[in-house]
């Protein structure tokens, strides 16, 4: 069978979640295109080349997308098999199944779409096949087919001070060991996680840097769900690239967990780690079961900064229970703790998804104030009040605007620095951020968002 394979967007780097399922499915037996459209659009020969389609969506993002690559398709070959794969293929399953996609798998999907394009060549295993699965069974021990897939010069760069190198990315894990109720993983996952051979991962570093590469992003979850797994790979690349660097993203309970762990990240050459903090409003991080108070955000900040070792939070600043009050002293932490060259300036104005499945459904005060789910946007409606509302829209178009005239994000965080004085009435001088912590450090070239 010939099977294109196409992404959207996987966070601006070059899509593992192509690559490991082309190699399955060549070795399978069949025939592979890999398309990222976010990079080379999905032209009309491909689509009349191909017996099957399958959209990789890993993320949010990447499901909107690839909804809309699904119709575009449809309306040129209405026969066209299509599948959408990845961890939120399921979500808003009884819409999409039958009607955008004949397929849906989360999970560990390399088997079952597998199965699945055997299926389209032989009647007999099409009939077993069920429409949606989640398949958490990993069984995969081929290295990403990386020569199907743009090269790393088209994704995302490490700036370390103003040099910019290519970047890797892998995954050595799926899934988390914990439930935090606004995260999409533990909706397929449950708790549970699943590793990936540690010998694919490491040969598929060697191809990585082979093609250039001099960081690499570990993009698991948490990268210390696992942590012999993880150390054992890491440690094993370090002893054959000792200036390799790498990042991943671990949890700030993680962090506190294991400080012996986080100096042998240091010693194999880790820049910085992801850390979702959420928020500091101790209110908010109980509803989202995040695990972690306030005081220990900065703890772990503290405990990387020994190690030579920035954190990169991500934050969630924007859900039905934000109050102005909340977003001041979020601002108040990036400066107190010298974070303003660490945090992508979007991280800033990000509003709570809450999309079908999502565990916050389970929360009977949110449940009470829901509106109607908007397949769109495959989120339920929420509002929190007028004034947190208007703050956030001056807030997004704010970063909009000078995103496109190409402003520092220094200069882009003292803008919103002073929207958020002016709107909480406690305006406030703006801060001199043009210092070298501001500028100067480890960060990956394009923003993370959901």
């Amino acid at each position: 069978m010939r099977v294109v394979l196409a992404t959207g967007y996987e966070m601006g780097h070059q899509p593992i979640h192509l690559g490991s399922p082309a190699a399955a499915l060549l070795d399978a037996g069949h025939e592979v295109k890999c398309f990222d459209t976010s990079v080379h659009p999905l032209d009309d020969s491909a689509v009349d080349w191909a017996d099957a389609l399958a959209i990789s969506v890993p993320m949010h993002t990447a499901m909107r997308l690839g909804i809309e690559l699904a119709k575009t398709v449809r309306s040129r070959r209405s026969d066209l098999p299509i599948c959408m794969y990845g961890l939120y293929a399921t979500l808003g399953a009884d819409q999409l199944s039958g009607s955008v996609a004949d397929k849906l798998i989360a999970g560990e999907y390399e088997p079952s779409l597998v199965s699945w394009v055997d299926g389209l060549g032989d009647p007999s295993l099409a009939n077993q096949i069920e429409p949606v699965v989640v398949d958490l069974n990993r069984r995969g021990t081929t290295t990403p087919a990386r020569e199907l897939l743009p090269p790393l010069s088209t994704y995302a760069r490490l700036d370390a001070g103003g040099d910019q190198m290519l970047v890797g990315y892998v995954e050595a894990s799926h899934g988390c060991r914990h439930r935090c109720r606004h995260c999409p993983v533990p909706v397929v996952y449950d708790g549970r996680i699943r590793v990936v051979d540690p010998a694919v991962v490491v040969a598929d570093i060697v191809d990585l840097v082979a093609a250039g590469a001099e960081h690499i992003t570990f993009g698991d979850p948490d990268f210390f769900n696992a942590i012999p797994h993880s150390m054992r790979i890491i440690e094993s690349v370090h002893a054959m690239f000792p200036d390799l660097t790498f990042d991943c993203t671990i949890k700030v309970e993680h962090l506190l967990g294991h400080h012996e762990d986080v100096a042998r990240l240091a010693r194999s050459g880790c820049l910085f780690v992801v850390s979702a903090l959420e928020s500091t409003s101790n209110r908010i991080l109980d509803k989202l079961r995040k695990g972690h108070e306030s005081n220990d955000s900065v703890e772990a900040i503290d405990l990387l900064r020994a190690h030579g070792i920035e954190m990169r939070p991500s934050f969630l600043p924007f859900t039905p229970w934000t109050t102005m009050d909340d977003i001041v002293d979020l601002f108040d932490f990036v400066v107190n703790h010298d974070l303003v060259g660490n945090v992508d300036p979007v991280q800033l104005t990000i509003r709570l998804l809450i999309p079908d499945g999502s565990l916050l459904l389970d929360d009977p005060e949110l449940r009470s104030s829901l509106g109607a789910y908007d397949i769109d946007r495959l989120s339920y409606e929420w509002s929190s009040s007028h004034e947190v509302e208007q703050l956030q829209a001056s807030l997004a178009s704010t970063l909009e605007k000078l995103t496109v005239e190409a402003a520092p994000n220094h200069e882009i965080f003292a803008s919103m620095w002073s929207i958020v004085g002016e709107a909480s009435g406690r305006p406030s001088p703006v801060p001199d951020f043009s210092h070298e912590s501001a500028l100067g450090r480890p960060r990956l070239t394009e923003p993370w968002f959901c």
